[in-house]
C-alpha cells in the first residue's frame, strides 16, 4: 500500500524504500520499509508530507533531492 494515497497494487510495481536516521534509502533487505506508487512520484506536494511523517524529518529539501536521486538511478 502507498504511504501517500493509500492505493493497493503489487508490490512489484512500487518503489520500496526505508528511513534511517531521516534519511531515505532503496530497501537493501532488511529494516522497516514504506512504499510509493507511480502516481504519487509525480504530486511532489502530496508526496513530501507524507515522507516527512514517515521519516519524522522536517527537512524537506535533503528528502525530495535523495528522493529524486533514487528514483534517476532506479530508471
Amino acid at each position: 500500500m502507498c504511504i501517500s494515497c493509500r492505493e493497493r497494487d503489487f508490490q512489484q510495481n512500487m518503489l520500496r524504500l526505508r528511513c534511517i536516521d531521516g534519511n531515505i534509502e532503496i530497501f537493501n533487505g532488511s529494516g522497516r520499509t514504506f512504499y510509493l506508487c507511480n502516481d504519487c512520484l509525480k504530486d511532489e506536494k502530496k508526496l513530501l508530507r507524507s515522507l516527512m511523517r514517515q521519516c519524522k524529518s522536517g527537512d524537506k529539501e535533503k528528502l525530495m533531492n535523495k528522493l529524486k536521486e533514487i528514483i534517476t538511478d532506479d530508471r
